[in-house]
């Protein structure tokens, strides 16, 4: 057995799997510490390397393509402290990481380890229930249903038809995304039969996210609803619907009886031109028509 304890966290390795526990210091980010314990098995790993500072190295692991729905749902997206797969060690420790990596990679050779892509996710994926408030509303995940609840700065044409609830058997995907620069980041719920082309500020199957920190718990969600979608390997015989690319809508409407006017009449077009579906449409309309 191997094993390395750091105020980052504390990794041990068995000789079948590798058990990764986040450590309670403050450096620690909320995503590890909310995400928790991770067991990753000895087959889920393409390698292990480390790293040397002047003041401290870095542990890495590299899983294997489609072992990990939370790797899939992130798509390298997390930033580097919100990576469960890293582990920062103190300069006095360089030899315990060393033969850390050692015995892993030893490991991986004996048992014959391929560093393919695999077939199926040989990780569960975070454990449910969730439940995450972020941006303009709250995400909870059962297992089975994922509801969308709505916050006072939703937009009110998402928010005039209240809380959804959206099974995962009518779900063809879902897309985690963090804001960058000026562009807000969002979670989106691909549901069958329904693609949208409207932005997440519009979607009612998405939360928009600013960039504030628990954004990145938003990717929990995406990763235990990707966990019990079919594996992206079946993409090759069934492709899921995806959404299109989203096209901004026109700015909030002004205040104004003649604003709202033109403000349908916009919304109309938009429903002409497809860029909103029946569903949209309908809940964009009523708010407008509250207003007047």
């Amino acid at each position: 057995m191997a094993e390395i304890i750091q105020k980052d966290g504390t990794w041990i390795f068995d000789g079948d799997a590798l058990r990764l526990t986040p450590g309670r210091d403050k450096n620690v980010g909320l995503f590890r510490r909310t995400l928790g314990e991770l067991v990753v098995p000895l087959g889920a790993l393409a390698g292990v390397s480390f790293e040397q500072g002047r003041k401290s190295g870095r542990l890495r692991l590299r899983l294997r393509d489609g072992a990990d729905p939370l790797l899939h749902a992130t798509g390298g997206r997390l930033a580097e402290g919100d990576d469960p797969y890293q582990l920062t060690v103190e300069s006095d420790r360089y030899g315990v990481a060393e033969y850390f990596v050692d015995e892993v990679r030893n490991a991986l050779l004996l048992d014959g380890v391929p560093a393919d892509p695999v077939a199926e996710y040989l990780l569960p994926g975070p454990a449910v229930p969730l439940s995450v408030s972020a941006g303009d509303g709250t995400a909870s995940f059962d297992g089975e249903h994922v509801r969308l609840e709505w916050n006072w700065k939703t937009e009110d044409a998402k928010s005039a038809a209240g809380a959804r609830t959206l099974a995962v058997t009518d779900l063809v995907g879902v897309e985690w995304r963090p804001s960058a620069g000026l562009e807000n980041g969002c979670i989106r719920f691909a549901v069958r039969h329904a693609p949208t082309k409207a932005p997440p500020k519009y979607d009612p199957n998405s939360v928009e996210l600013w960039g504030f920190k628990k954004d990145p718990l938003m990717a929990l969600i995406a990763a235990a609803v990707h966990a019990r979608l079919p594996h992206p390997a079946a993409e090759a015989d069934v492709r899921p619907e995806r959404p299109e690319p989203a096209r901004e809508l026109p700015a909030a409407a002004e205040d104004g009886h003649d604003a709202l006017l033109r403000r349908l009449r916009e919304l109309g077009e938009l429903h002409r031109d497809g860029v909103l579906t029946d569903e949209e449409f309908s809940m964009a309309k009523q708010a407008v028509l509250k207003r007047m």
